[in-house]
């Protein structure tokens, strides 16, 4: 599978899950992952896109530590399965975002 399918299908997903999953470019800065995924309750998810069994390149694994030294989650999809995984975190995001404005 083309990891420009695999793109296709992974922003469809998350669309239909209630989240956007936003090209991401920061010009400037090589090797940050590809989307930025914007959950409703303010949560934010960064996704690497790869063909199946690709690996991050060396800078594109650095990016992915330090954002995730800052906290941010940092997830890498290639292939159905793992948008199916990604897209359960969402869902689960969403629910814990319902959780936390019901206990305000």
């Amino acid at each position: 599978m083309l990891e420009s399918s695999l793109e296709k299908r992974f922003v469809g997903s998350v669309r239909e899950d209630g989240a956007q999953a936003l090209k991401f470019t920061s010009p400037g800065t090589a090797g940050m992952p590809d989307r930025i995924v914007l959950i409703p309750g303010g949560k934010i998810i960064f996704v690497e896109l790869k063909k199946p069994k690709q690996k991050l390149r060396p800078l594109q694994q650095k990016r992915k530590r330090d954002l995730e030294k800052m906290g941010f989650q940092v997830e890498v999809v290639d292939s159905i399965e793992r948008i199916e995984e990604v897209c359960r975190e969402i869902r689960a995001a969403q629910l814990s975002g319902v959780c936390d404005q019901r206990s305000d």
